[in-house]
């Protein structure tokens, strides 16, 4: 593994990180040689691990997604989250905000920024933080859960608070790195599984009904 590869994560990640240094290794070897082969990757190789820049002690909600948006220039980092001039915004965030204003009034946004939740303390963490542009899934057959999982076992030892929101059944995996952890799960907000539970879930108000019965502050659900 090469000494940039994790540059940029807080130093509190490092112990997680270097448990799966090895898996980190095969999944950088992986990324270099379909990068020879003339393949481009989402997101870009300094923003792979942006979600561990915040410290571990900070997280108070983890939003757990499935792999970076194929689409090229959309993914950032965040599950979920773009940069401010992405139009139109990925379906499944026009979902989310949907679900936002259903659930606690606030109007969709028009951009798809979501680092005032992060500033927060909300982790938001794909489950394989990388994909193949314009390729869905296609690295999800790669050893990232071996990494993600150990963030999430590692967020589970902290303890409270925190809630853990897992919306797909692509996401249930996750449940046994979190045990003692309050869930949340719902159908993914895709457009192909939407309609099927997940309008309709209330989570942002799930979130901080949960939060603050572990005492913690809630959400401002805002971007």
């Amino acid at each position: 593994m090469t000494s940039d590869f994790l540059a940029g994560i807080d130093p509190s990640w490092r112990p997680v990180f270097d448990d799966v240094a090895t898996t980190l290794v095969d999944i950088e070897d992986r990324l270099d040689n379909e990068s020879r082969r003339g393949l481009r990757h989402a997101p870009p190789r300094a923003e792979i691990f942006r979600a561990f820049r915040m410290p571990l002690e900070s997280v108070r909600v983890v939003i757990l997604g499935q792999d970076p948006y194929p689409t090229p220039g959309h993914a950032v980092g965040w599950s979920f989250s773009t940069r401010r001039d992405v139009r139109p915004l990925p379906r499944s965030l026009a979902n989310i905000y949907a679900e936002r204003h259903t659930d606690i009034g606030l109007a969709p946004a028009e951009h798809g920024d979501l680092s005032n939740w992060v500033d927060q303390g909300v982790l938001l963490l794909n489950t394989s933080l990388t994909v193949r542009e314009g390729e869905a899934g296609s690295h999800r057959s790669w050893p990232w859960k071996t990494v993600t999982g150990s963030a999430l076992a590692a967020l589970s030892s902290r303890g409270a608070p925190l809630v853990a929101v897992l919306w797909g059944n692509d996401a249930r995996w996750a449940e046994p790195a979190l045990p003692g952890i309050d869930i949340i799960a719902s159908a993914h907000p895709s457009p192909l599984s939407a309609r099927r539970g997940f309008f309709g879930s209330r989570p942002f108000s799930h979130i901080n009904a949960s939060l603050s019965a572990q005492g913690s502050t809630p959400i401002d659900w805002r971007v």
